[in-house]
């Protein structure tokens, strides 16, 4: 059944090399049923719900990502974008996280119907590599910025805004040795380094008494006070219609580019032979709408789905093993429920810098694509914003162009998206 269902002898694999895989790419990416919860539970939903809702999402993502494309990546809610929820779209901006969850399910339509349009794919083709780097290093360092926040080494400073921390405290000291093991461990090539170093900064809070231990295993607690609960015609609100281009923007780059990468390592894109791109770029964007529906931010595919095809994986067999794993998580919820703040800041942190490895595809000799990316990287954190990173960078990129007698190398989309931003600072300011 396996053999007719994925093909296995025809992609070179087994089902013990598959499986092997699925765990190795599980273990590398589930540090997100800790920190998923951390972060949206801040905008008022409900920890427990979120966290079945994030197991449930990455479950069903993969499993439709396994069985429709046949490919070997493991889908769960997107970092980056799960922030931008949580601390530009509520907490900054004042929107409900009802209102935010009908924005993510809006979004994920959007999606689904660029997808089978194809206008995603044109979409693509015509923002910029600079940019489309510039916009993974910034969501890089916004996330370095919130660990760091969440951590208590940065903190609030009258006279500079921000500032360096106690160190001396049991928070940041516990967050520093997490940061330290997972980079220790990862180099060391260890599979599954972010989550143990979770886990190692947890039990040792419990140990010095400083979180409290609420025990490991359990029936799945209700989903209900976050399924269902979102607010479709509220996010319809004209100061949302941007936030709602934000997260089709960052969906399309962070997806596609996740997909196109994992699947040209795992040899399932060479030229002139017939792929499943397109059912692969269908999986991932139905994922985001029955994710919004469950009550989590955006599911994306996964870059750490790398791991499990170097360890072999070439099917959809790794996928469904990552899915049942996911499901299998929903009994730990007292686990994650005693993971304090400061032992998932350091997997932020970590994950921040993996990111920030994308600055060197800019092409910094050319200064109408550098500035542009450098304002696009540098206003995420500095703003506290992801939307308004993308929108200095494409207005930037746009007036550098055409003002350097360029403008005939800019694409018709990236003009509309520059657009778009501009009609938002002069109507949706805020």
């Amino acid at each position: 059944m396996l053999e007719r269902l994925f093909k296995l002898s025809e992609h070179g694999t087994s089902v013990r090399t598959e499986l092997i895989a699925g765990v190795t790419t599980f273990l590398t990416m589930s540090y997100i049923i800790f920190v998923n919860p951390d972060i949206l539970s801040t905008t008022g939903m409900d920890r427990n719900a979120i966290f079945v809702a994030t197991c449930l999402a990455a479950a069903l993502g993969s499993i439709v990502m396994g069985l429709v494309a046949n490919w070997p990546i493991g889908m769960a809610p997107g970092m980056g974008l799960n922030a931008f929820f949580a601390f530009t779209v509520v907490a900054t901006l004042g929107f409900s996280w009802q209102q935010a969850l009908g924005a993510v399910f809006i979004s994920g339509a959007i999606f689904v119907l660029l997808t089978v349009t194809g206008v995603r794919s044109w979409l693509i083709a015509g923002i910029p590599r600079s940019l489309r780097s510039a916009i993974a290093a910034g969501i890089g360092l916004f996330l370095a910025i919130i660990a760091l926040k969440s951590a208590g080494i940065v903190v609030a400073n009258k006279a500079t805004l921000i500032g360096l921390g106690d160190l001396k405290q049991t928070g940041p000291l516990l967050a520093i040795f997490g940061f330290f093991v997972i980079a220790v461990l990862d180099a060391m090539r260890v599979r599954g380094s972010i989550l143990i170093g979770i886990l190692a900064v947890t039990v040792l809070s419990w140990i010095l008494g400083v979180s409290q231990f609420h025990g490991i295993v359990s029936a799945p607690p209700s989903m209900m006070p976050t399924f269902l609960q979102l607010d479709i015609v509220g996010a319809l609100h004209g100061g949302l219609i941007h936030i709602i281009l934000v997260f089709v923007l960052v969906e399309v780059f962070d997806a596609t580019g996740t997909l196109i990468g994992v699947a040209k390592r795992a040899k399932l894109l060479e030229e002139g032979k017939p792929n499943r791109l397109s059912r692969a770029l269908l999986a991932d964007s139905a994922a985001i709408v029955a994710g919004s529906l469950m009550g989590t931010s955006s599911t994306t595919a996964y870059v750490e789905s790398a791991s499990g095809v170097q360890a072999g994986g070439r099917t959809g067999l790794t996928a469904l093993t990552i899915a049942v794993l996911f499901l299998a998580s929903l009994f730990f919820s007292p686990l994650a429920g005693s993971v304090p703040a400061y032992a998932t800041a350091p997997a932020l942190l970590y994950v921040a810098g993996l990111m920030m490895r994308e600055l060197t595809e800019i092409e910094w000799d050319d200064l109408t694509e550098a500035a542009p990316a450098a304002l696009t990287a540098l206003a995420m954190p500095f703003t506290y914003s992801i939307a308004n990173g993308l929108a200095f960078g494409f207005i930037s990129y746009v007036v550098l162009k055409v003002c350097t007698g360029r403008w005939k190398t800019l694409h018709l989309a990236t003009q509309i998206v520059a657009a778009l931003f501009i009609v938002r600072f002069a109507f949706f300011a805020g």
